[in-house]
């Protein structure tokens, strides 16, 4: 991994989140919502709306705008709010925080779980554990994640007791009581993605374990352990890499139903919210910073590619 490919690299991340700004205040400019008339209210006249339009600006073309915006946001600066009248950026990255700390969680229960039993249902080809862990996975994708949802947190929450059903406690505060209230949400995610990972880590393992070097490393009489381990996993995990980076995108938008379902108070689910109310700053910020998010997953995920095999070399 060459520091002229890790340059173009962040330089290519960086122009990704610079057109998706543009195309976030794009669409944030058609919206049928009046930034005046939301922070003066519906009882404001036409000339107090008109001073207010005039003062923020919003009768200046388009580039102007974007250009004052994003300067702003560079400094770190998203807006107000308008539906709190408070800053937006401490508000989104409270949230990213508590949606990034599910989505690490969940994903790391996931590899936990979900490559030991890939491997082992390959080893195991046509067995009885490779048709309970393919099972299992087809389980796991079938079922819609407000179907999984519900029916853990009636089992081992309304039911067993175990665990509460809502809320949201920060580990940093209660790391105990933090942990129970994380375990429902996490435990859901973790088995819709456990599905995908597993299936991918069979197949992956399955085609691995059928190349001309592991055959040559079992003639040469290494043990059974080292040929899988050593040789084999480290190969077949490069896809579930990428299918774990693609997820991480998934996660921080994509699991609103879950943070509505647990009442967590994450990205989605403020972004959410921010497009009920037309909360225009909320709505930008939300999606900019999920997509710079989303951006550096991707090229973490590019060198993981690169340390997990050797053979790749980016000039």
């Amino acid at each position: 991994m060459s520091l002229a490919w890790f340059a173009r690299r962040l330089m290519l991340m960086v122009y990704t989140v610079i057109v998706v700004s543009m195309l976030v205040f794009a669409i944030t400019q058609i919206l049928p919502a009046d930034a005046a008339q939301s922070l003066l209210g519906e009882n404001a006249t036409p000339e107090v709306l008109a001073a207010l339009r005039t003062r923020l600006g919003l009768g200046d073309p388009a580039w102007l705008q974007y250009g004052r915006w994003a300067r702003h946001v560079f400094t770190g600066d998203f807006g107000i709010s308008m539906r709190t009248s408070l800053p937006v950026g401490p508000e989104m990255l409270a949230a990213l925080s508590r949606s990034l700390l599910l989505a690490v969680s969940a994903i790391l229960v996931t590899l936990a779980i979900a490559v030991p039993l890939g491997v082992v249902a390959a080893l195991r080809q046509g067995r009885l554990t490779d048709t309970g862990v393919s099972l299992i996975a087809y389980l796991g994708v079938s079922l819609p994640e407000f179907v999984t949802a519900t029916l853990l947190a009636l089992l081992l929450a309304d039911t067993w007791h175990w665990l509460p059903a809502t809320g949201y406690v920060s580990p940093l505060e209660d790391f105990g009581d933090g942990i129970r209230h994380l375990a429902l949400p996490v435990l859901t995610v973790s088995l819709i993605l456990v599905a995908h990972v597993m299936r991918m880590m069979r197949s992956e393992t399955l085609d691995v374990l059928k190349s001309d070097y592991i055959r040559a490393a079992r003639l040469k009489g290494l043990p059974e352990r080292t040929v899988v381990f050593r040789h084999a996993l480290r190969n077949a995990l490069l896809p579930v890499v990428t299918i774990i980076a693609l997820d991480v995108g998934y996660l921080l938008g994509g699991i609103i139903v879950i943070e509505e379902i647990f009442a967590i108070p994450g990205i989605g689910r403020a972004l959410m919210v921010a497009i009920t109310t037309r909360d225009l700053p909320s709505i930008q910020a939300g999606a900019l910073i999920m997509a710079a998010t989303y951006a550096v997953t991707n090229t973490l995920a590019d060198m993981a590619y690169a340390f997990l095999d050797p053979r790749i070399r980016y000039d």
